[in-house]
């Protein structure tokens, strides 16, 4: 498969999972360093990765949640918090995901988790 097709492969799945409208705020106006940046997370994140047969996306996202909650990356967390509904977590399921995360990343990763989880599904509950 060329770099081009795993591109376009990828970003067919970013926009499928992440929606839109985030993946074109995320590319929008970027300076060259970024935008080579934003290419090699379309096609080695999205083209790759989140696109192979092993896992479906539900898991993928679950997995996901689990890791940015462990690693305190709060503005990721966000936005796939939102892609793990669009995939078809629900809420009670990411809440079971945040819980199984603080037994094994600690209890203040998910308690910040939790948190941010009640902000993002309150503000977007048409999800």
């Amino acid at each position: 498969m060329s770099d081009d097709e795993t591109y376009e492969r990828g970003m067919q799945t970013r926009r499928e999972v992440m929606s839109d409208e985030y993946v074109d705020g995320a590319l929008q106006g970027k300076a060259p360093v970024a935008s080579d940046f934003q290419r090699f997370i379309t096609e080695h994140a999205w083209g790759d990765v989140w696109s192979r047969p092993g896992l479906d996306r539900r898991m993928r996202s679950a997995v996901t949640v689990a890791l940015l909650t462990a690693l305190g990356r709060d503005h990721e967390l966000e936005a796939h918090l939102l892609a793990a509904r669009r995939n078809g977590l629900s809420e009670e399921e990411i809440g079971e995901v945040l819980l199984h995360t603080g037994v094994y990343a600690g209890v203040p990763a998910a308690n910040s988790a939790f948190a941010l989880a009640e902000r993002v599904f309150d503000d977007h509950s048409e999800v």
